[in-house]
């Protein structure tokens, strides 16, 4: 009997099975980068003031992606947070809802982009509607700690402040400018004190004995009360009619010499699309208030 001699077809099909595997892999590598235009290759990135970041500045981030393909990542902490975020440089653009003020880099451009106020607020299950000026100065002053004191129920009032360990919140800086005429509000045993008025408004919105002051810009979008002050309620048409005290103005913050996506983004903004789209919103744009 004949010995049966090996075939020799599989090694040649494997062979070239190998060669074709290499050729596709080095075909791959040879390939252009699929293109999505200049814009869609950025991304932006922001932080500050918890007021802006949850009341237009993530709902904006998103419509700006839709129509340019420019990602923007947004994160709160407060003014304070985004000023020093814009400082160290890790955003390239800084949300704030206080003016600048000494201690703040010179060369960081304060750009007005839309309209607040500040707003007293308290769990949805409190039964008082109103306070005025000289009410919220003294629950501030510790001289009021009883909402019985102010005609409401028969509870202490806790108060929660936001406060950044990087410096003044945007909306305490306002209190003190607005309400509190430079005076420091006492702390008492019931007075908290929070990193973030986005935490202050959590708070209230789950302690029936809280008191807060925020933006109306997003205290609006929270499922807390806004009292009114002397009997006139915080809305958008009181606060463009200036029948609403208390109006403050919303900034972005750029450096000296921004990335031109966030220019860009700004002039966006700016623009009377961009604040039309912030009126939708119902955020009190430019445009309402001349």
């Amino acid at each position: 009997m004949f010995s049966r001699i090996p075939s020799r077809r599989p090694a040649r099909y494997l062979i070239c099975r190998i060669a074709s595997i290499i050729l596709a892999l080095i075909a791959l590598t040879l390939l252009p980068a699929p293109s999505s235009g200049p814009e869609a290759a950025e991304q932006l990135t922001a932080s500050g003031c918890s007021v802006s970041t949850v009341g237009y500045l993530t709902d904006l981030a998103g419509e700006y992606e839709r129509r340019t393909g420019v990602k923007v990542v947004v994160r709160g902490g407060g003014s304070a947070v985004g000023i020093e975020d814009l400082r160290s440089a890790k955003v390239d653009f800084a949300a704030a809802c206080r003016s600048k003020s000494a201690g703040d880099p010179e060369d960081v451009s304060f750009i007005q982009v839309a309209w607040d106020a500040l707003v007293f607020i308290v769990h949805p299950s409190n039964p008082l509607t109103s306070l005025s000026l000289d009410n919220v100065r003294a629950i501030y002053a510790g001289g009021t700690t009883s909402w019985q004191q102010v005609q409401g129920a028969n509870s202490p009032i806790k108060v929660f402040i936001s406060r950044s360990r990087q410096g003044l919140s945007g909306v305490e800086a306002s209190t003190n400018a607005l309400v509190l005429k430079g005076r420091e509000p006492v702390e008492t045993a019931n007075t908290l004190f929070l990193a973030s008025t986005a935490i202050v408004e959590q708070m209230v919105e789950t302690t029936p004995e809280g008191f807060a002051t925020t933006g109306y810009t997003s205290a609006r979008k929270r499922r807390v009360k806004m009292l009114k002050v002397d009997g006139i309620a915080p809305t958008v048409g009181s606060i463009v009619q200036q029948r609403y005290p208390l109006k403050r103005p919303l900034y972005i913050l750029l450096p000296k010499d921004p990335k031109p996506a966030a220019r860009k983004f700004v002039d966006f903004v700016l623009s009377r699309d961009g604040q039309k789209y912030l009126r939708s919103l119902n955020v009190v744009s430019l445009l309402d208030v001349k």
